[in-house]
């Protein structure tokens, strides 16, 4: 009986390792040409022998490589890391992927393939099922050779830098079922041949150029869960025929210029939880059964269109909706009792627009409502979670006019009831006391409305001057320089203590402290004036800047005057005095920079003839870089309206003895463009400068400003001397070779472009890695994607958190945060923001809707109609908040 049991179990033991050693063969590369492939392929993408280790078996040992019955089906090279020589300069080397014929699946995503596509892609690898070449920085075209996939059902090339427009030979890849071109530069309208892909799920094009209109064709997808076409230049009207996909559930058309009406047949979309389709043209009302069918809706974002008339009551009924973005359109009607919102919890957005109302406000677990730029009258509501400006309440500041609110509703046939009395009756006493009272009150308000009319008119005129900068088109030198040499000065009497003063000099102590204006105390001809040195008695040195009113049409002297006596920030170059008695001649005084300016320091560091210069160190650049932000922040967040510097570059960034930032160049700082002052300009026939950057944001913009400070970014990073000076083909050509090389994935590419006169250790050159992700952010050739400048200041302060918060060696965002990556902050936003990362499953995973409300940049932005006094902090202590919290949300398996 134990001999038998024991044959048994022996019997089972062999069966077993029969049955393992099949399945090892299986595991095992059984082909010496594949073998001799993959070692091909190791060496052209330069891989390191730690992930692919040349005396081990490729099946079992080699990260990213998957066989079956002893051939490679699959290669992942996301997390594979290439070797120190292999990074220096990657290329899309993949020729040896043509010899395996079994493969059905291959994986780049986050790893750099730097190239066009070669296009034997579609026929030598007719068996992929899977393709993935996401964040790869590939360049070129797409090859039309790419639609004799036919057995493809992921093709994911998102977040490249492809160009041309989408080959309609991709019609052919039948079998598709999630297609991610998104992030890139593609032209030209949407090929109408896509309808012929049945099968389709996930069709992403977003954040590319496309053109033209949506195809109603696309009404065809019967399987399709989620379309995004958002962030593109698609025109004419929404096809109603969109609301054939009943399987639908995402569709962002965000970021266009769609026109016509919001069509009445959506509420047929039952499974719909998120319609984003703001910043477009839409107008007219929506209709009143659109959303009476859609009971899953999550997100709405309908924000800056034209859409008018009530809200339909069903909209505030909907229990799961989380996010509601109407404003900035025309809607009106009364919104009077929030009890009806259904979900507490939500952030609702009705701002600029028509709304009124004037019963209390019952507002407790809210989680944000924004009211402002409304209507509404009675109590404020006193909730922390609700914004409430330039509206018609009583009890808030910052509410509008009276007579504004009066005309409102007597429009409407309404009465305006704040501020108004009973009628009860009342003594003779109460009645003298009161008409004491009220006749007090109408002075006070007379003459304090003078006051506020006086106040306001010379805001206007000062703003005026700031704008009335002309047409100079020469923006390639610094206003002021604190480079002074030489102690051969004639002295002027003037006290030694002139810190924080602002003096009036006479004609004779210019002409005194510069020996008659002699030219070897020249500096430099600035663009709105010579720059002199100076010295005072006592030895106080000076910078002295000529404005000749002969050879200027405008008086920038008063602009610089009146901005640096209004502002008093630390990082702007101090104004010691002026002299403006001479008739044709005009004298600024500046404060005396020991460290000159940033492009004089980096010029004498290429300077390889100066045995005895001294390099900047990279500390001290990240210094510079941080105080340079500190300034632009300063400008465009912590003044209203918002003011652009427009002359960003090394040559306007000072340096004191500590090297300390003062920016200069103050001569052609504007409110930003869609301020007020584009009103006070046209009222006034003043004349505008119309000219954009390159990448087509006009100059008076916040985004022209970060454009150029990600240029001097560079220039810190690189060492290279003038990219911020200019914009012509040389410095286009330099960016377009250089840019590649900054990627979140691979920190070893940016020692490429490195200053080579910096001496950096591990932790110094994921710093410098960080800066360079934080420039090719600000330099993204779309205005609207740049970072606004306190994010840029904030990551500047925390540089590690750019690199190392947040998965980089994953397709998918972290859901286990709630918090952006500043990954995805800055670099993720270089081709497009709060997309999905779609792998070859089908399955994506995409952040939070972020509620804008400003509008597209140099584009189709709206007005929000308020009037606002022109004001700025006087000194700025407020540590910028980290990237706004939003929700990463995980989709399911929808295949």
């Amino acid at each position: 009986m134990l001999q038998d049991f024991m044959g048994t179990q022996f019997k089972a033991i062999l069966f077993l390792l029969f049955f393992y050693s099949v399945l090892a063969k299986q595991n095992q590369l059984s082909s010496n040409l594949e073998y001799q492939d993959l070692l091909n392929l190791r060496s052209s993408l330069g891989i390191r022998a730690r992930d692919w280790p040349r005396k081990s078996d490729p099946c079992s040992n080699w990260t990213g490589i998957v066989c079956n019955n002893g051939k490679v089906t699959s290669i992942k090279l996301t997390g594979v890391r290439r070797s120190h020589k292999g990074s220096l300069f990657p290329q899309f080397a993949v020729d040896s992927l043509a010899n395996f014929t079994q493969l059905t699946s291959f994986n780049s995503s986050g790893f750099i393939l730097l190239g066009p596509i070669p296009d034997w892609f579609g026929q030598r690898l007719s068996q992929l099922k899977e393709l993935d070449l996401s964040s790869s920085s590939i360049l070129g075209s797409l090859p039309p050779s790419l639609g004799s996939m036919i057995k493809l059902t992921s093709l994911s090339l998102s977040s490249n830098s492809i160009t041309g427009t989408i080959p309609t030979e991709f019609g052919k890849l039948s079998s598709l079922k999630v297609l991610n071109l998104s992030g890139n530069s593609l032209t030209g309208s949407i090929p109408s041949s896509y309808s012929d892909i049945g099968n389709l799920t996930v069709l992403d094009l977003s954040s590319n150029l496309l053109s033209g209109p949506i195809p109603i064709e696309f009404g065809s997808f019967h399987d399709l869960k989620f379309l995004n076409l958002s962030n593109n230049s698609l025109s004419s009207y929404i096809p109603a025929q969109l609301a054939n996909l009943s399987q639908l559930v995402e569709l962002d058309l965000g970021y266009n210029y769609l026109s016509g009406s919001l069509p009445e047949d959506f509420s047929r979309l039952r499974n719909l939880r998120k319609l984003l389709i703001e910043n477009n043209e839409l107008e007219g009302e929506l209709p009143s059964t659109l959303f009476s069918n859609l009971s899953l809706m999550e997100y709405i974002v309908l924000s800056w269109n034209r859409f008018a008339g009530e809200i339909p009551d069903v909209l505030w009924s909907l229990s799961h909706l989380r996010i509601l973005d109407i404003s900035g359109n025309n809607f009106t009607g009364v919104v009077s009792n929030f009890t009806n919102f259904s979900v507490s919890s939500a952030s609702y957005n009705l701002s600029n627009n028509l709304f009124f109302g004037n019963e209390a406000f019952d507002i407790r677990n809210f989680q944000s409502i924004d009211l402002s730029n409304n209507y509404f009258q009675g109590l404020a509501p006193n909730n922390s979670g609700i914004q409430v400006m330039s509206n018609c309440f009583t009890g808030s500041l910052n509410q509008r006019s009276s007579e504004d609110c009066r005309k409102f509703y007597a429009d409407r046939g309404l009465v305006f009831v704040n501020g108004s009395t009973n009628g009860t009756s009342q003594t003779p006493a109460q009645r003298s006391s009161k008409s004491g009272h009220t006749r007090l009150l109408i002075m006070v308000g007379v003459f304090g409305g003078l006051g506020v009319l006086m106040l306001l008119a010379l805001a206007i005129l000062l703003f005026l001057k700031i704008c009335y900068t002309g047409n100079s088109n020469e923006r390639g030198t610094s206003n002021v320089s604190p480079v002074v040499e030489g102690d051969n000065h004639a002295p002027v009497k003037f006290s030694s203590d002139i810190s924080g003063s602002v003096e009036s000099f006479t004609y004779e102590q210019i002409l005194q402290a510069t020996s008659n204006l002699n030219e070897t105390n020249l500096i430099k001809h600035g663009h709105t004036g010579d720059i002199f040195r100076g010295i005072l008695e006592g030895g106080v040195p000076i910078v002295i800047k000529k404005v000749s009113l002969l050879q200027s049409e405008k008086e920038s002297y008063k602009l610089e005057l009146d901005l640096l006596n209004w502002i008093t920030h630390h990082r702007f170059v101090p104004l010691l005095g002026h002299c403006l008695e001479h008739e044709s001649e005009k004298f600024l005084v500046y404060k005396y920079m020991r460290n000159g300016d940033l492009f004089s320091l980096l010029s004498r560091d290429t300077d390889l003839g100066d045995e005895n210069r001294q390099s900047l160190d990279w500390i001290t650049r990240l210094k510079i870089a941080i105080g340079t932000a500190e300034g632009l922040a300063y400008l465009h967040h912590e003044c209203n309206p918002p003011l652009v510097h427009r002359d960003v570059q090394a040559s306007s960034i000072l340096l004191d003895d500590k090297f300390e930032v003062r920016l200069g160049s103050l001569s052609e700082v504007c409110t930003q463009e869609g301020d007020n002052h584009n009103l006070i300009t046209k009222f006034f026939h003043m004349p505008k400068n119309a000219e954009g950057d390159p990448t087509g944001s006009s100059f008076t913009s916040c985004t022209y400003d970060v454009y150029c400070f990600g240029k001097v970014l560079l220039e810190l990073v690189t060492g290279k001397v003038g990219i911020s000076q200019s914009d012509d083909a040389s410095t286009k050509e330099w960016l377009n070779k250089f840019l590649p090389f900054i990627t979140i994935r691979e920190k070893e590419l940016v020692a490429n472009i490195v200053d080579p006169s910096l001496i950096l250790d591990e932790d110094l050159l994921e710093e410098m890695w960080a800066v360079a992700i934080v420039a090719k952010a600000c330099l993204h050739p779309r205005p609207s994607k740049r970072p606004e400048m306190r994010r840029v200041l904030k990551a500047l302060e925390n540089p590690f958190k750019v690199v190392r918060e947040g998965s980089f060696n994953s397709t998918r965002l972290r859901t286990t945060s709630l918090r952006r990556s500043w990954s995805v902050a800055f670099l993720g936003n270089w081709h497009h923001s709060s997309q999905d990362s779609i792998n070859a499953s089908g399955q994506t995973s995409k952040e939070g809707i972020n509620l804008r409300q400003s509008g597209r940049v140099g584009s189709h932005s709206h007005s929000s109609g308020n009037e606002r006094s022109s004001s700025c902090k006087r000194s700025s202590s407020e540590i910028f908040p980290e990237p706004q919290e939003t929700l990463d949300i995980e989709r399911q398996d929808m295949n």
